[in-house]
């Protein structure tokens, strides 16, 4: 059998665009902001993780671009060989320093990072539990170990323990959750998950991808959001979102750091974040921390954003964060509305099977501490007349 006959079979995309229909690859002529020029035509971005806004901000690029000037265009390397900026050092550092752990290594994109820290610590043996809605990146980590994956319901901490329940006290355990689950908006119930891992023995990793920057003080993730950063071994996030930047990241105990250093795959035979990407993340982070305040506004445009749908009596999925998703439930309304909505200068993410059941589909929306009330109005004014027409 040809291995390319599944490719020529391949027709979902094909029959989506001959409806007129498909969702994706649409291309951006402008800056990551509030509002984009995308095809030619002025959008809203609701679909953005820019959470904090910072994708346009004049000191983030100018940081970017000091940086090229200063160390070129690339490292050539990886970090374990030639691929080592200073700044690379002070941003793991800086990082450290601001979510209250010994030590960090820095990873060159969000999912890397997943797929490094997982493989490296989990071997033969070992089991790795994770929640049903994590995100691909922690799923494709865990294969690439070679530990055991065991899955439990979303937030759901009676399966959870009795997963723990029945793993051998002899073998190591890592317990795995998105801080922010990315679809779905919702949190993690981390007191639960912690409280299980001390009564089993087991550790705990964050990914706190949607969280950094987005809850707890200062944006200081989903463990300081429950007053537990001392309690969570691992936590991995991205600089892709918040930090408006590219690459990734884990902090934890200087020891474990030092392990997955020396033992990751993904971080020893990959190239090092390029010196414009590493300035940008750290000039963010440092925005960040001066501007606790961004942190409250972004907090006040979810709010906003909720209450708003709510008056308008737009279907939302009950959440605390920036991510508001709108329920759209069958896969062929989500991508039509989607398309009405793009038509009618408002950009979402379609959510579909498998990040949903097929019945549950969702248009995933998100915001930006920089969004303002008259263009948040004025999208939410066209996704209710919109929703009205397939009602």
């Amino acid at each position: 059998m040809d291995l390319f006959t599944k490719c020529f079979q391949y027709t979902d995309v094909e029959e989506a665009r001959a409806q007129n229909i498909y969702p994706y690859f649409h291309a951006l002529e402008s800056k990551q902001d509030i509002e984009v020029v995308m095809e030619g035509k002025r959008r809203i971005m609701l679909g953005s993780n820019n959470y904090l806004g910072l994708t346009v901000h004049p000191d983030i690029i100018a940081a970017g671009m000091d940086a090229m000037q200063q160390y070129g265009s690339g490292c050539s390397g990886s970090r374990f060989l030639n691929g080592t900026l200073q700044m690379h050092l002070e941003l793991e550092a800086e990082l450290a320093d601001f979510l209250g752990k010994e030590a960090a290594v820095t990873f060159s994109t969000g999912f890397q990072s997943n797929l490094g820290i997982i493989s490296a610590l989990v071997g033969r043996g070992d089991y790795v539990i994770c929640d049903r809605e994590n995100h691909a990146s922690i799923y494709d980590g865990c294969r690439l170990s070679f530990g055991k994956m065991l899955r439990y319901k979303h937030n759901d901490m009676e399966e959870l323990e009795r997963v723990l329940q029945h793993i051998p006290d002899s073998a190591g355990k890592l317990i795995v959750t998105d801080g922010v689950f990315s679809m779905g908006g919702d949190i993690a119930n981390l007191p639960e998950i912690v409280s299980l891992a001390k009564k089993y023995g087991a550790r705990t990793m964050v990914d706190d991808a949607h969280g950094l920057g987005v809850i707890g003080t200062g944006g200081r993730g989903t463990a300081d959001y429950f007053g537990l950063a001392d309690q969570v071994d691992i936590f991995m996030g991205t600089f892709s979102k918040s930090l408006a930047s590219l690459g990734g990241y884990m902090v934890a105990d200087e020891a474990v750091v030092e392990y997955v250093r020396h033992m990751s795959r993904p971080f020893i035979f990959s190239a090092s974040i390029p010196p414009s990407n590493c300035a940008a993340a750290l000039a963010a982070l440092r925005y960040l921390r001066a501007h606790p305040e961004r942190v409250s506004q972004l907090a006040h445009v979810s709010q906003y954003v909720r209450r708003g749908m709510k008056q308008r009596g737009i279907p939302i999925r009950p959440s605390e964060t920036p991510i508001v998703p709108i329920y759209t439930h069958s896969m062929y309304d989500t991508l039509v509305i989607a398309k009405e909505l793009y038509e009618a200068g408002v950009y979402v993410n379609p959510v579909l099977p498998p990040a949903t059941p097929p019945a549950e589909c969702l248009l995933r929306t998100s915001y930006m501490a920089t969004h303002t009330e008259p263009i948040l109005d004025e999208a939410m004014d066209i996704i209710a007349q919109v929703l009205e027409r397939h009602a």
